[in-house]
C-alpha cells in the first residue's frame, strides 16, 4: 500500500481523516488543488414490478481523475453551493459550513490520493448491464455478501434499499429498516427514524455512507466498535473515505464512486474492502 494509505493506522474516526486531510498528512497540500468541476445529479426512481419508490441527490466534486461524492436530502442543498465549489481549492472545501460539501471535498481528495485499486485493498467486483433493478438487486447481492452471519440474525439497515432488503431476506436474515425519512418499505413494514436506538437490538449494522453527509455515522461505528459488531457499508457518499476506518469499527466495505449503477444500463465496477482483506488492516 501507499504510504498514505499506510498513514491511516493512525486514524479512528471521520473527524480524524478530515483533520489529517486538512493537514496536509495524506497526500499533496489540498490548498494546492483545485475543483474542475462541481455538479449535482438528481434522479427519481420505481423499479417494474416495485410498488414503492425513491429520489435521489448527490452533490460531485472533479478533482482530476477522481469524482467525490456526497449524498443529500433532495432540495437540501442550498442554491449557490455548486458555483461555491467549483474552481475552489480543495482546502477550503474542506472547512466549508455545509456539511455535505466537506464530505464530498474529502471523497474527491481520498480518491486522488488512494483510487480504488487492489494495491490499496480494492476487490474489483463486476456489475453487470441490465435494467435498474437488475443492477439493483446485482449489488444487493455484493453488499448482503460482505456480511458473515447464521440465518436467523438481525441486521440494522441504515438507508432503506428494497433492493438490500430483498437480499437479506434471501440469506435468511432479519433486519430493522432504519431511514431519516420514515416510511415504509415494500413490505409495508415500518421504516423507524432512530437508527441509533434499534441498534442494540441487532446483531450486525448495514449503513450507507449518505449517514457520513447527515451526521449520524460516527455513533453507529462507535456503537459497533464498542459491542464487537459488524459493521458493513455501502458507499457511493464517501466511497473513498470509509475504506479508510476499516479495523476501527467498520468490517467491510462496498465502495462504488461515481458513476452509480442507477445512471446507465451498461456493465460497471463494485470495489469490496474487508478489514481481514489485503491491505485492510488499518
Amino acid at each position: 500500500m501507499t504510504s498514505a494509505a499506510s498513514a491511516s493506522t493512525r486514524m479512528t474516526s471521520y473527524d480524524a481523516i478530515m483533520a489529517q486531510a486538512r493537514a496536509g498528512e495524506l497526500g499533496p497540500d489540498p490548498a494546492a488543488l483545485r475543483i474542475a468541476v462541481a455538479f449535482t445529479t438528481r434522479q427519481a426512481v420505481r423499479h417494474d414490478g416495485r410498488g414503492t419508490g425513491y429520489r435521489n441527490e448527490v452533490l460531485g466534486l472533479r478533482l482530476a481523475e477522481a469524482v467525490g461524492s456526497c449524498a443529500v436530502e433532495p432540495g437540501a442543498l442550498p442554491d449557490g453551493a455548486v458555483e461555491d465549489c467549483v474552481g475552489a481549492d480543495v482546502a477550503r472545501l474542506l472547512e466549508h459550513p455545509l456539511p455535505p460539501v466537506r464530505v464530498a471535498a474529502l471523497d474527491a481528495y481520498l480518491m486522488h490520493v488512494t483510487p480504488h485499486v487492489p494495491d490499496h485493498g480494492a476487490r474489483p467486483v463486476p456489475l453487470p448491464a441490465g435494467t435498474s433493478l437488475e443492477k439493483s438487486r446485482a449489488r444487493a447481492r455484493a453488499v448482503a455478501g460482505l456480511l458473515d452471519l447464521p440465518p436467523g440474525a438481525a441486521v440494522l439497515v441504515v438507508g432503506v434499499v428494497n433492493s438490500l432488503l430483498e437480499a437479506l431476506r434471501s440469506r435468511g436474515l432479519g433486519y430493522v429498516p432504519c431511514d431519516l425519512k420514515g416510511g415504509v418499505t415494500e413490505w409495508g413494514e415500518t421504516v423507524l427514524t432512530d437508527a441509533l436506538a434499534e441498534a442494540g437490538r441487532c446483531d450486525a449494522l448495514l449503513v450507507s455512507g449518505m449517514t457520513l453527509g447527515n451526521g449520524t455515522f460516527e455513533p453507529l461505528r462507535e456503537h459497533a466498535l464498542r459491542h464487537g459488531k459488524q459493521l458493513v457499508t455501502f458507499a457511493q457518499t464517501g466511497s473513498a473515505v470509509l475504506p479508510r476506518l476499516l479495523g476501527h469499527g467498520v468490517s467491510a466495505v462496498c465502495a462504488e464512486p461515481y458513476p452509480f449503477f442507477w445512471l446507465d444500463g451498461g456493465p460497471g465496477t463494485l470495489h469490496l474492502y474487508r478489514a481481514d482483506g489485503p491491505g485492510g488492516t488499518r
